[in-house]
């Protein structure tokens, strides 16, 4: 798995590379905002996939939640440095330290395929960006099981830095959002005070 890391400008990529491409923004840039900065990336078909870490100024939860809002997978706190950059991205590519899962997991119409990194609905693809589609991936292999919000983050490789509980809830909306639109329905269910369950009938 190969990535693209560095300041990203106005003008978009200098360079386009093969595979997943990593991209981190800063929360504030000469010409425009981070936030217009991710919107842009998200809109521009050769980026619309990219994984997005914004880098904020401060640990603001309101501008957490704008800068996932904006189509941020994620978010650091400056000033970070290149250990700090290459340590995120290895979390990223060894999918947190977890082990490999099955090359295809099926349950009821969802089928997902670790291997092309993409999950499907009724043979319909899902348009997911990476980290819903490893949540996804996490409800898939413990269907009808209550997750806590602490689990999906482990999950997701999130631990370090540590990350805003409710950040998951983000999340979680992005999915909903993307199975109901191939007719899943509301298959992720909020369980009050615990957590999360994907209901597989």
């Amino acid at each position: 798995m190969r990535y693209a890391f560095g300041r990203l400008y106005p003008e978009g990529p200098r360079r386009l590379v093969e595979g997943p491409v990593c991209a981190f923004v800063d929360w504030v840039m000469e010409d425009l905002s981070g936030l217009e900065m991710c919107r842009r990336l998200r809109a521009d078909t050769r980026t619309a996939d990219a994984h997005i870490t914004i880098v904020l100024e401060e640990d603001d939860p309101d501008d957490k939640r704008r800068a996932l809002r904006a189509g941020a997978d994620d978010y650091m706190v400056g000033p970070i440095d290149r250990t700090a950059v290459l340590d995120r991205v290895m979390a990223l590519q060894a999918g947190g330290g977890h082990a490999r899962v099955t090359e295809q997991l099926q349950v009821g119409q969802l089928l997902i395929d670790a291997a092309a990194l993409q999950a499907r609905w009724a043979g319909e693809p899902l348009t997911l960006r990476p980290n819903e589609f490893r949540l996804l991936r996490f409800f898939a292999q413990n269907p009808d099981r209550v997750l806590t919000r602490a689990e999906l983050i482990e999950a997701l490789g999130k631990q370090e830095p540590p990350i805003d509980e409710r950040t998951v809830d983000v999340w979680i909306g992005r999915l909903r959002r993307a199975l109901r639109a191939k007719g899943a329905g509301d298959r992720v269910r909020t369980v009050r005070s615990l957590g999360y369950a994907y209901d597989s009938h």
